[in-house]
C-alpha cells in the first residue's frame, strides 16, 4: 500500500478496529466477519479526496474479485458505493498480498453469475436481498 496517501479513518468502530488489526499485522487473515474472510478495498473518497480502506467480505473468483454493496440489505447504499463509482481505480487486498484494480458495475447476466458466488462465499447475501427493494449492486474488480 501506497504510504503517502492521505487516509480517512472509518467510522464505525468495528470497521475502525479491523482495519487497525489488518494494518498492524499486513495480514487480512488477521481478521473476520462471522468466521469467513475478507479483503480490503482502498477508494478514494469523492468529495474529500482522502482514502478509505473497506473490509469486505472476500468474493473471488478465477483471480477476480467482487465488491457486494449490500449495506446489510439497508435501503440506501453503502457511503463506499458512490466513492467507487466516481473513482473505480482501487487496490485490493487480500491477506498479505495487494494489487491494483479498476471496479466495473455488472448488471443482466453477468451479475446473475456471480450472485451465486457471493451467497456461497457469505451467506447472509441472501437474506440481505430479501430486506431492500433495491438490487444489491456488484462491482467487478479487475486487475489492472
Amino acid at each position: 500500500m501506497n504510504h503517502e496517501r492521505a487516509y480517512r479513518e472509518p467510522a464505525t468502530d468495528w470497521v475502525r478496529r479491523q482495519v487497525e488489526k489488518i494494518e498492524e499485522t499486513g495480514d487480512t487473515g488477521s481478521v473476520d466477519v462471522m468466521g469467513r474472510p475478507v479483503i480490503v478495498v482502498e477508494v478514494l473518497g469523492a468529495r474529500s479526496g482522502l482514502w478509505r480502506k473497506v473490509p469486505l467480505m472476500r468474493v473471488e473468483h478465477d483471480g477476480v474479485y467482487v465488491a457486494v454493496a449490500s449495506k446489510g440489505g439497508s435501503p440506501e447504499h453503502p457511503a463506499w458505493f458512490h466513492n467507487i463509482t466516481a473513482n473505480p481505480d482501487v487496490t485490493v487486498q487480500d491477506g498479505t498480498e495487494t494489487h491494483q484494480a479498476r471496479a466495473r458495475l455488472i448488471t443482466g447476466a453477468e451479475r446473475e453469475e456471480w450472485w451465486p458466488r457471493c451467497v456461497a462465499a457469505y451467506p447472509p447475501y441472501a437474506d440481505y436481498q430479501t430486506k431492500t427493494e433495491r438490487e444489491i449492486p456488484l462491482f467487478l474488480l479487475e486487475r489492472r
